[in-house]
């Protein structure tokens, strides 16, 4: 059940992330140009996979798994990336977003933790692309700065917080009563 999930979780953020991939080039543009590096703050759509599967399936692995399901099959839909590159990066991202419920032991289920979770994803997807694409950016000058708190933000507020809300409306309708996730949200409301 916990892999159906996660993997469920995967496909759907794939056609979301391809989906978003098309649609936000020209708002990218349009922010790089306001102010070099903002772009980064639309990062957060690429984000949300693992902190999702993490917070629902509340297994170690879970958010690496979903992250990297996600990365494969938008490499697959025709990713406006290298595929090998969108893979990885879905991998860094992914244990970025896991790597924070491993530190605290998989024992914290909040939103605090969930928004830590997405902005540690937002760290991998600004060091990957630091690392990859952004070389002849100095680490400490505008762009790089930039680029790092705007994803940082996106991460935290977009695949953080909205995704807990998401979460929270998921589980209001039943459909994770099977999951610890779901039952502590029902319980919770009453």
């Amino acid at each position: 059940m916990d892999i159906a999930v996660a993997s469920v979780i995967g496909v759907a953020s794939a056609v979301i992330y391809w989906v978003v991939a098309m649609v936000t080039t020209i708002p990218w543009s349009f922010l790089d140009g306001v102010v070099p590096g903002l772009g980064g703050i639309l990062n957060g759509l690429y984000l949300f996979a693992g902190p999702l599967a993490s917070v629902i399936v509340r297994k170690p692995g879970a958010a690496v798994y979903a992250e990297l399901v996600a990365a494969i099959l938008e490499s697959l839909l025709g990713s406006l990336w290298v595929p090998v590159e969108t893979i990885l990066i879905g991998l860094l991202q992914g244990f970025m977003a896991e790597l924070v419920f491993m530190l605290l032991r998989y024992r914290r289920w909040n939103m605090s933790t969930v928004a830590l979770s997405g902005a540690a994803a937002g760290f991998g997807c600004w060091l990957y692309s630091f690392c990859t694409h952004l070389q002849a950016i100095n680490l400490t000058g505008p762009y790089g700065v930039i680029y790092l708190i705007a994803t940082l933000i996106s991460g935290a507020l977009i695949a953080g917080v909205l995704v807990w809300y998401l979460y929270k409306a998921i589980a209001a309708t039943g459909a994770l009563d099977r999951f610890a996730s779901g039952r502590d949200i029902r319980t919770a409301g009453k």
